[in-house]
């Protein structure tokens, strides 16, 4: 019997195998594809971005400079026009209102604030530190039956039944797993079709490059060379209903951008819709679910990806401690509690969006607000600390501002970065004062204890990062021995019980 079977090898799937195996968790990843790669995994087709807490989650972990090696231009798919600074519903964001200075409890990092990448690259980075902690990744086994009770989980596809204590269904939008488990999954129908193509464009250079709204939707031309996105306000209508043929296409584009281009080839294309949907809880029994299976969205602003990866280094510290019998009472609870209002808001940012593309007078009065809005320094930063996460902050009950939000990439005066005391995952703590009244607590099985002057402290005397990064405590001299251990008991339990 596993630890824990992983249902579906994406970035969502891979990166839990790896924090979960990082554990010492044994760990099988279930995926229905034949193999790795595929043409919508690798660039053009699959690029992807990667916000700051996709970025430091990777760092975290000694896996983020291959990502880095291959990298892109995240201003590329802006255009000549501007700097880009993102988007919000095809509005561009101008990158010289972004504030550069100080920002409050951030720290400069050598870590990017975004990264440009494809989801091959992701996967082949993760799958291979996967595979170095242990795990074992099965393809062509596509999830059938699932049966749990009291004692563990049993996943049938169809050949072959894989026992484990856990299962965590990461198998995207239309999820087995979450169908077989019985989760509700609610939400709102869709209001366009989106086509994305790369196709051979016979007057490519009629089209406007980066996003651009028309009155009847919007099309967007990337970086290489016939990479189109379309989407049609439709009602959702024409998605996965009949084949994508090149005439229909074409007839799509041509509409939409009201210029009539001419695809002389179509080498790959597919549809998606802006439905909306999340699951009513991320946890039956000992069944949960991340990534899509847990909440499917437009990609409009690339929130689908970067929330399922904070599920997964979110889910992975908590369900490792769970395994191991380290974890304090209703720890793995706080996944549902903490991961879903994420997923909500997520949803709801790209409801926003869509509401203001629609091609409805409303719709272009609400643009005309939108825009001016966007166009100023306050507008722009707020829009993306938003988009990146910057803004995102879990309830841990403890007043202090950076109590719940990601750590700061602390850099000790020895010049070691908290980054490089998280690569094994465990949690840290910061001891700037090295009172040293820490050192010999009895934390060692979960915690790293670093003691030294930090280049910029910023103000404070201790911190407590839990694995995921998350600031859990801080103080603003040594701690009592007391006060830390009524903080780290409830996110690691008792050490007298280990």
């Amino acid at each position: 019997m596993h630890d824990v079977v992983i249902v579906g090898a994406g970035p969502v799937g891979l990166l839990l195998a790896c924090e979960l195996g990082l554990a010492g968790c044994s760990v099988l990843a279930l995926e229905r594809e034949p193999g790795p790669g595929s043409p919508w995994r690798a660039a053009p087709l699959g690029m992807r971005g990667l916000f700051i807490s996709s970025v430091e989650a990777l760092d975290r972990r000694g896996m983020l400079e291959p990502v880095l090696a291959t990298a892109g231009d995240p201003a590329a798919v802006a255009g000549p026009r501007r700097r880009a600074g993102g988007h919000f519903a095809g509005i561009m964001l101008d990158a010289a209102n972004l504030d550069t200075g100080p920002q409050p409890f951030r720290l400069p990092s050598s870590a990017p604030e975004f990264v440009l990448t494809d989801l091959g690259t992701v996967e082949a980075v993760l799958s291979e530190r996967a595979v170095k902690l242990g795990v074992e990744i099965r393809y062509g086994a596509e999830v059938s039956a699932i049966a749990q009770d009291d004692g563990g989980v049993v996943v049938s596809d169809g050949e072959h039944e894989y026992a484990a204590r856990w299962v965590v269904g990461c198998d995207g939008g239309r999820s087995a797993v979450r169908t077989l488990a019985g989760f509700g999954f609610d939400g709102t129908e869709p209001t366009f079709t989106g086509y994305v193509m790369l196709a051979t464009v016979a007057d490519a250079e009629r089209l406007g490059p980066g996003f651009n709204l028309t009155p009847q939707g919007m099309y967007i031309t990337m970086p290489a060379p016939g990479h189109i996105g379309v989407m049609d306000f439709d009602g959702g209508a024409f998605d996965r209903s009949q084949e994508l043929t090149r005439d229909h296409l074409q007839a799509v584009l041509r509409r939409v951008s009201g210029i009539d281009v001419t695809l002389t080839d179509v080498q790959f294309a597919s549809s998606f819709t802006d439905r909306a949907r999340q699951a009513t809880t991320y946890r039956r029994g000992r069944v949960l679910l991340a990534g899509d299976a847990a909440h499917i969205m437009s990609p409009l602003g690339g929130q689908g990806l970067n929330t399922g990866l904070g599920d997964a280094v979110n889910l992975g510290w908590k369900l490792a401690a769970t395994v191991r019998g380290r974890a304090p009472e209703g720890l793995l609870d706080t996944y549902d509690s903490e991961r879903r209002p994420v997923g909500a808001w997520a949803l709801d940012w790209t409801r926003a969006q869509v509401a203001t593309m629609r091609p409805d007078p409303h719709a272009r009065a609400i643009r005309a607000v939108v825009r001016d809005l966007l166009a100023t320094r306050d507008g722009t930063n707020h829009v993306i600390r938003k988009i990146t996460g910057g803004t995102t902050r879990y309830d841990l009950g403890d007043e202090h501002p950076l109590v719940g939000r990601s750590s700061p990439d602390f850099r000790l005066e020895d010049g070691t970065r908290l980054a490089d005391l998280m690569q094994d995952g465990r949690g840290v703590v910061l001891d700037f004062s090295a009172g040293g009244c820490l050192r010999d607590s009895g934390w060692d099985g979960d915690l790293r204890y670093a003691a030294g002057p930090a280049v910029d402290d910023l103000g404070l005397g201790a911190v407590l990062v839990r694995p995921d990064g998350i600031v859990a405590w801080v103080g603003d001299r040594v701690p009592d021995q007391e006060g830390f251990d009524r903080a780290a008991r409830r996110w690691f339990g008792d050490p007298r019980a280990w």
